[in-house]
This record gives structure tokens, sequence and C-alpha cells, in this order.
């Protein structure tokens, strides 16, 4: 019997615990914190080997495979030790892909990834399809592949989760943009994240997809240098482009094997300019599994957009209060500060991941009147915006956050929750910042 160990007891895990269970494996989840309730319930009811708070070596070494979470970085010993031996150490994304046939729609970016996913997903949904989606978002894939006999998968894939790819090889892949971000995990060479990203592509042959955004200098330059075998895609917003997916008398144009699908973008759900381009993108790949061309029109209208991507929460006294807490890194704020249309008061910070904020400042200058900081340590922020915003106020709490931008904030304008940094410093991550803000915002 083949051993499967697992390495990590949160969703991901979880599902691949459960896929190599039903799979004949003998399984066994080893995770060095604590695991959830909700998943220790899970595997007792699979009656599936743990350990929590521990990694024991002996339990580990002796592995046939081991799966590891994408959290837990190459460089910890046990992983080294893994490896050293010949032990394959691979994602879930790989595990469970040996067991589905389903035609796979693989989604990685720096940014965009989750709407482009969503979008996808709605437009597939729309079109009839009998899809999942799953990966970086909702429910574990393994978990999906075990319970469920989808035909289409549409994955939302992390440079970390494509880091433990072999075989992995999505039929349609779109790599939305590459920007520096989690260079802490990859020897802070930039480089080695772009090579991570174009793993998506890896295993393609030329009866597959790669859908990108040929705006993107740092996609197109590495195309260049290093040729994929899959049939290229690519979508633009300044370009003309003969075959791919372009804007031409403000609609967008989607050409695909000689047919041409003409979108209009007045009645697009999603605003921005990203958000035109997660449009393509998602489009593109309904194209190609062939959803009628009035389906993809309508879907793209109905569509309801991410939680915590510039979500509109409330009008108050005529001033418009925007939760963008997704918004973990520069690229991802520049974004939202690109697509507001009125005086912004912006709220920013949290734990910095090497940024530089100067990409920010035409848009900052022209648009936002006052800054509001919330995180523990805010000096780089004041030290980059001091002399261009004339209101600068540190915070360390959300009510208090809010308190201040009701206050700064007059009729017309925008209060916008961008933090451009992860949330670890004041908040549990992401999601609990923006309900935070959302909570905020309703008690005012």
């Amino acid at each position: 019997m083949m051993r499967l160990v697992v390495l990590g007891g949160g969703e991901s895990g979880v599902g691949t615990a459960i896929l190599g269970k039903k799979k004949g494996y003998e399984v066994f989840v080893s995770d060095k914190g604590k695991i959830k309730e909700k998943y220790k319930n899970v595997l007792k009811h699979f009656e599936i080997d743990w350990e929590e708070e521990a990694h024991t070596e002996a339990k580990i070494l002796n592995a046939d495979l081991v799966m590891k979470s994408p959290g837990i970085p190459d460089k910890v010993a046990l992983v080294i030790q893994l490896k050293a031996q010949g032990t394959p150490v691979i994602s879930e994304i790989e595990f469970a892909s040996k067991y589905t046939d389903a035609t796979i729609i693989g989604i990685t970016g720096s940014n965009g990834k989750t709407t482009t996913t969503m979008l996808t997903n709605h437009i597939f949904k729309e079109g009839e399809l009998n899809v999942g989606m799953a990966g970086n978002i909702g429910d574990s894939y393994a978990k999906m592949v075990a319970e469920n006999d989808f035909d289409f998968y549409v994955l939302e894939i992390s440079s970390f989760q494509l880091d433990g790819i072999l075989d992995f090889k999505p039929h349609i892949a779109i790599l939305t943009n590459i920007t520096p971000d989690h260079l802490d995990r990859y020897d802070y060479k930039f480089e080695n994240y772009i090579a991570s990203k174009f793993r998506v592509a890896l295993n393609q042959t030329k009866e597959d997809y790669l859908i990108y955004d040929a705006d993107d200098e740092v996609i197109t330059s590495w195309l260049k240098k290093h040729p994929v075998q899959s049939q290229l895609i690519p979508f633009s917003i300044n370009q003309n482009l003969e075959e791919g997916v372009c804007l031409k008398n403000n609609n967008i144009e989607l050409t695909i094997e000689n047919e041409t699908i003409i979108m209009t973008t007045d009645h697009l759900a999603l605003e921005g300019k990203h958000n035109l381009k997660n449009t393509m993108a998602a489009s593109a790949a309904a194209k190609l599994v062939s959803i009628r061309k009035q389906t993809i029109r309508d879907s793209i209208r109905s569509f309801q957009g991410a939680p915590h991507r510039l979500e509109k929460v409330l009008k108050i006294g005529h001033v418009q209060y925007i939760n963008d807490s997704k918004a973990t890194n520069v690229n991802a704020t520049y974004y939202a500060l690109d697509s507001m249309s009125s005086p912004t008061v912006w709220i920013v910070g949290g734990v910095d991941k090497g940024n530089d904020y100067r990409e920010l400042m035409p848009l900052v200058r022209e648009k936002v009147k006052a800054i509001i900081c919330l995180g523990e340590d805010n000096s780089k922020i004041i030290e980059a915006f001091g002399n261009v915003v004339d209101l600068i106020v540190e915070t360390y709490a959300m009510s208090e956050a809010i308190k201040v931008a009701y206050k700064i904030g007059e009729r017309g304008d925008t209060v916008l929750l961008s933090p451009a940094c992860a949330s670890f410093d004041l908040f549990e991550n992401y999601e609990d910042r923006g309900n935070q803000f959302k909570e905020a915002v309703k008690n005012l």
C-alpha cells in the first residue's frame, strides 16, 4: 500500500487526504500548528491518521509521496530532507489532477486571478457547463475530485502551488499579469518568481492554449526568450490584435480561429481597466470551450464581482465607501486608485512585503485628498507621500480609521480601503480586514 503524507491540515491538506484515502493510499496528515476543529472532524469521519503541533519525522520520511500545503516554504528542513532522499513532494493541484479527466482552466498571475476565476466560472455556468471552481479559492480541488464528477474545472493557482507540479497540464492557461510579489519565497529574485508563474504552461502541448496580457512587458519579454508549446492568445487594451482580444471603438473584439465576437463595454458589471482585462481573459476561455456569443455577452454584464475586491459597501452622506481589502500589494492598489473618478480618502498600510510606493505617486497626486494609515508601522507610507498629500493620519484600529474617514469625507468623495500590504499585523487575514471595514461603515 502506497503511503501518502500530507503536510498541513488546512483546506488543501484535508481535501488531499480525502482523495488519497478514496484512491487506496495509506494516509497520514501532519501539521506543525493546530488543526481547526472542522477539519479534525472530517479526518475522524474518514478514519485518517493525523497529528498536530508536531512533525514526527519517523512517520513522514517513510512516505512514498508527500503533498505539501502551499503555505510551507521549500526551504523547510523536513522538505529538503524528503527531496534529498528522492521522495516526490508535490502540490494539491498535481495530486488531484491525476484523478480527473476534466478539462482544466488554470488561472494564475500576481493580480486579478480571483476575479478572472470567478468570472470564468460564472460564464461557464451560464453556458450550462458542468463546472467546478477550486484551487486558491473556495473548496479544495482534491476534495471536489473525490466527491464530484465535473467536466470542467476552473482553478485559481498561486505560484506556490505551481512550484509543486510535475505533470499538471491545464488545457487552457490564463496568465493575468506578473508584478513583484512574494519575493521573500524566491530568494528576492524576480526572475525566479516569473519562472514559477510560467510553470502553468510547462506541460502544455500545441493542442493547448495560453491566454496572456500582451501589454505586460514582463510576460512578453519572457515569452520571447522562453517560447512555450501552447497556442498563444494575447489580450490587450492598447494594441490592435489580429488574433486574440483587444479594444476597438470602445468594444471588446475577440478573434479566435477566424471567428470574431464583438461586445460592448458599456454595461460591464466590473469597473476599471484591469477588470476590462480580466473580462477579456475570461471571455477568451469561454470562446475556446465553444460557449455561445450571446451567453458570453450576457454573462459579463450579470457578474457580481469578488468580495473584498473594489466592493462598493455603502453611500453615507453622498460619500461612497469601497472595500478593496484584497489589494495586498502595490500593483493591486494601483488598479484601485486608477479606477477612482472622485476625490479619494485612501486607507492604506499593514505588513509591507518590501513595497516600493513610487509607482503610485502620479495617481496619489491626482486623486488622493487624504491618507489614513492603518498598520503597526506606517513610516514608509508617511515618508513616501508626506510631501504629496496634505493630510496624513495614523490609526491602529479599523473603527478608528473609519471614524477619521467619516470626518474627512465630503459630498462626492470616495473612501477607499486598498491597503497595498498584507493584513497580519492587526487582522487575521484580508477577509477579516474587509469584514471589519464593512462592519465599521455600517455602524457609522
